[in-house]
């Protein structure tokens, strides 16, 4: 590993960054986790974490990367910017912060800008590939900034990811290719709960469907991911539908900004807004399917 990158913290110990501090660890990269859940701080300790807390202040001056792996830009914005003591003043010189958060190709950009006044590089990582890669160190990494700091996060990209992928040279690309990769999401589950919901409706047994469509043309990564959770009615959250009411609105906006029409994301987000607004914000995203009526579903596990 290059030497000039030597210990790093992770920033949100969710699901993904979790996995993530995981696998790094595993490599026997130096990793310090910080998230206000105390209980995924003392497992990723146990996985052999050097330091743990709630915040990052105290171990500021130890860390040569930050991984940023939040939910949005807001919780970017009060880690990195909020209090009386914001976090960036903490941080040594040339600190590299890198968001692996999926936030607007605009809103990157501006965080970057930011950050350069405090004398910190940003680098631009939006991931993909759902828990299990994370843990495996199999991600899809999609990386945009400068080409200098590309080539000293490398070696910890390669060890998080499958698939590595720099966009180029701007802060920014990266987060504008995850978006369109998230139109394509977003649009894959919803249009996998509609057909689900119609055998449902013609009274089809959603099993024999699945076995179907997961041997067949229509199949799609999404499908074979998402159906078994409305087959077993479990909406625990691995992704949730307001993640896509997020990701979808930001799709929507820069389609908006570039007067580019988006019928299919337009459709997709109207779905997961609907399940929002039912109360099923923080149930998993194929919960989109609880939105359609006159139809038997497996019983719901919550």
């Amino acid at each position: 590993m290059n030497n000039s990158i030597q210990k790093i913290g992770v920033i949100g110990l969710g699901a993904m960054g979790m996995g993530i501090a995981q696998s790094l660890i595993r490599a026997d990269i130096p990793i310090y986790g910080f998230d206000l859940n105390s209980k995924a701080c003392e497992q990723l300790k146990q996985a052999g974490a050097i330091g743990v807390d709630s915040k990052a202040d105290q171990w500021c001056q130890e860390l040569d990367a930050i991984l940023l792996v939040v939910v949005n830009s807001e919780q970017i914005e009060n880690i990195l910017f909020g209090g009386e003591k914001p976090l960036v003043t903490q941080f040594k010189e040339n600190t590299a912060v890198i968001l692996h958060s999926t936030i607007s190709s605009e809103q990157a950009k501006n965080f970057a800008y930011r950050l350069l006044k405090y004398n910190i590089q940003m680098f631009d990582a939006p991931i993909s590939g759902g828990i299990l890669k994370a843990e495996q160190g199999q991600l899809t990494i999609m990386a945009s900034g400068p080409s200098e700091l590309f080539e000293r996060l490398k070696p910890i990209f390669n060890v998080m990811s499958e698939r590595l992928y720099y966009i180029g040279p701007e802060v920014g690309q990266g987060s504008m290719v995850k978006m369109i990769h998230q139109l394509l999401a977003g649009v894959h589950i919803t249009v996998a709960a509609e057909s689900m919901a119609l055998a449902a409706k013609t009274g089809i047994s959603l099993d024999l469907m699945y076995d179907i469509v997961t041997h067949a043309a229509g199949n799609s990564w999404m499908f074979e991911n998402r159906v078994p959770h409305i087959l077993a009615g479990d909406y625990t959250p691995k992704s949730s539908v307001d993640i896509f009411v997020k990701d979808l609105g930001i799709v929507l906006d820069a389609g908006r900004a570039m007067k580019f029409p988006l019928p299919m994301a337009t459709a997709a987000y109207q779905m997961f807004l609907t399940a929002s607004n039912e109360g099923m914000g923080q149930w998993d995203d194929s919960a989109v399917i609880n939105t359609f009526k006159g139809i038997t579903l497996p019983e719901i596990k919550l």
